[in-house]
């Protein structure tokens, strides 16, 4: 083997960290000519090769020097003779058993043997039944660069494909194995994820259990990347989505804000902004207390926190869903509250999408009714604010419905009209006093306009529940005013600030509906879009990114959902460009939108307990086409599948245990 490895080559690429293939490949030579079988790493030669798969053949001798060979396992696979290209070797990956050519013969001694009951075998004999093959796929080649000598370069493909015999096959040592797992991961703001596991079984390889293999993440992979985390419940999805903001704080510690990063976590069970005992009695806030910051819907002793209020005027289209899950949980079943809790009400950002002007006239007026329900329940509100959005609807004039003459003479009497409603006391008087008339005339002609009613189903339902025939009408609502904030949005500008400062801002959600996440989790998405939009056009993002973490995915990226405007389809497509980076964590990858799948640059995979879900993985992502059966099989908590920017193939690696205040 002294032939693959000139003197020439070995001072060429000697600060090339490919010099731990030639280190290695020498000491294979000396132990070979040495017969120090024990201390050798080959396993043996190559029977088949392709481009993408590679047949080798080996003995139980070999396999039993280098502790194993498990399925998933990394084998080397170099040339007998470089031929003058720089040093190089193909990274193969085990995939199961094959049969070789004598298979069939083989299997016939072993019956014959077993028949006659022989106790054991002889030498000759025990030499020949000990040969297998392995299937294995060709990940890719890892070489120096010929243009730059000290630079490690990785391609999924070979270059070439020689005859099979002029390979050799090794299992590699603990500096191979790091140079595999780490080589090509990017220097910039590296930080140790866990350690490198091959396999659930703990009878490892003895060089793997000397010496663990750090698997390291480069925190610049995430910036404005999308991030997923597929895995069954309480197998470390979120122990890994802590460890990945933990690296981002450390990674920018030092950085001035114009290069910071901002990041948004959206803390569904109240764990990283409360200290807990997975965590070592400490939380991911209370371990970096002068970079965090916490705003909680319930204030928890021991949680430096701001007040998390709900604006239910500004953003309707989440609002009305809350008020109908909290009136559902509290047993209001009236007919006239059902029909109330039915309503849908347009965003206005989707009022300023519609093309036509009356379809945006009827989603206002829509709004302005649950408008003057809130009020009449005791809901305070800031009436500039409110006038502004409906500017943006182009109602300018104050809250103005836009009703008719005749209606209003046939409510308020005739020639006895106010002038039309300036204020939301108005409009809330205008609209009981429609409400009223329609309960007492609910056939009145006033109420069709070119042959159809002027009022839609909801309308009805919204007027129903203003002024019922019978009821208590929005007093119902007067419990959930504790909920309510007028001045909710400014918390919004108070968390950009903090965003724009690199400072992590946790929402503790804890115990919170699904509606009431959902509401925070699209106002401040759209805020954070907008704004990050606007530094971009004004070309004032320099190095700054945010960071949003989402766990639960599939309550907000829906598989069915078509909505391609909408902010969290925005963040797949446009994400990167205004440096806006996502963490996204749920069970399954079949129940997230395909659109935001396709675009997801990073993937960190548990256990999968369905065969589809982890054919539907490798069909996303190539990627994880043959580590199919391991995802499927492994149980263990925080043993994980990693792909990211800097890792062509899949890296299986023992996810640390997250512990605050432990670098």
């Amino acid at each position: 083997m002294s032939s693959l490895i000139s003197m020439v080559e070995r001072s060429v690429y000697q600060n090339n960290p490919i010099k731990a293939l030639t280190d290695f490949l020498e000491a294979e030579e000396r132990y070979k000519t040495a017969r120090e079988v024990t201390k050798m790493r080959f396993v043996g030669y190559v029977l088949e090769l392709g481009f993408d798969t590679a047949k080798i053949i080996t003995s139980d001798t070999y396999k039993m020097v280098v502790g194993g060979i498990p399925r998933g396992s990394f084998l080397i696979m170099a040339p007998n003779d470089f031929g003058g290209l720089p040093p190089h070797f193909s990274l193969l990956r085990v995939k199961g058993t094959s049969a070789t050519p004598l298979s069939s013969q083989v299997q016939q001694t072993y019956f014959e043997l077993h028949k006659k009951s022989m106790p054991e075998l002889d030498v000759w004999t025990q030499g020949e039944l000990q040969w297998g093959a392995l299937e294995c796929d060709v990940l890719g080649m890892f070489y120096a660069d010929p243009q730059k000598a000290v630079k490690l370069e990785f391609s999924g493909d070979v270059n070439n494909v020689v005859s099979a015999h002029k390979y050799q096959v090794f299992a590699p040592d603990s500096k191979l194995l790091d140079l595999i797992v780490n080589g090509t991961v990017s220097p910039e703001s590296q930080y140790q994820l866990g350690t490198l596991r091959t396999m659930e079984c703990l009878l490892i390889d003895s060089e793997l259990r000397e010496n663990a293999i750090p698997v390291r993440i480069s925190m610049k992979d995430f910036k404005g990347r999308r991030t997923a985390m597929f895995g069954k419940t309480r197998l470390g999805k979120s122990n890994v989505v802590k460890l990945i903001a933990q690296g981002m704080i450390d990674s920018t510690a030092n950085l001035q804000s114009a290069d910071s990063v901002g990041q948004l976590i959206f803390d569904i069970n109240g764990e990283y902004a409360n200290d807990n005992p997975q965590d070592g009695n400490k939380s991911l806030r209370s371990a970096n207390e002068n970079r965090c910051a916490v705003y909680a819907l319930t204030q928890h002793p021991g949680t430096p926190s701001k007040p998390l209020r709900l604006n239910f005027y500004e953003y309707p289209d989440s609002a009305i869903q809350i008020i109908a899950s909290m009136l559902a949980e509290d047993r209001q079943t009236a007919n006239y509250v059902r029909s109330f809790a039915s309503v849908t009400l347009s965003s206005f950002e989707k009022i300023d999408q519609m093309e036509s002007r009356s379809d945006k006239a009827r989603a206002a007026r829509r709004i302005m009714m649950y408008w003057a329900i809130l009020s009449k329940a005791g809901f305070s509100y800031n009436e500039e604010r409110l006038r502004s959005k409906l500017h943006a609807t182009q109602y300018i004039h104050g809250f103005d419905p836009h009703y008719g003459k005749e209606l209003r003479a046939a409510i308020y009497g005739q020639n006895s009209a106010p002038a039309e409603p300036t204020t939301l006391a108005a409009l809330q008087n205008e609209f009981e006093k429609i409400a009223s008339f329609r309960n007492q005339n609910p056939d009145s002609q006033v109420f069709i306009k070119d042959g159809e009613s002027i009022f839609q189903p909801d309308d009805i339902a919204l007027l129903g529940f203003l002024t019922p025939s019978s009821g208590s009408g929005p007093s119902i609502l007067r419990p959930y005013v504790s909920f309510h904030h007028r001045d909710a949005g400014e918390f919004n500008k108070e968390i950009l600030s903090l965003l724009d400062d690199g400072k992590t801002v946790i929402l503790d959600l804890g115990n919170a509906a699904d509606e009431v996440r959902r509401y925070f989790s699209n106002m401040l998405s759209l805020d954070i879009f907008h704004h990050q939009e606007s530094k971009f056009v004004e070309n004032k993002l320099q190095g700054h990114y945010i960071q949003l973490f989402f766990e639960e995915a599939h309550n907000l990226f829906p598989i069915k959902d078509n909505d391609l405007a909408g902010v969290y389809a925005r963040f797949a497509k446009e994400g990167a460009k205004f440096h806006i980076g996502m963490v996204y964590s749920t069970q399954s990858p079949s129940t997230i939108n395909k659109e935001l799948l396709a675009q997801t640059e990073n993937f960190f995979v548990g256990h999968l307990s369905s065969q589809d879900e982890a054919k539907a993985l490798s069909r996303l992502q190539i990627a994880f086409d043959g580590v199919e059966q391991d995802i499927l099989r492994a149980k263990t908590p925080g043993f994980m599948r990693m792909l990211t920017m800097s890792n062509r193939f899949v890296v299986p690696v023992q996810a640390k245990l997250f512990e605050a205040g432990v670098q």
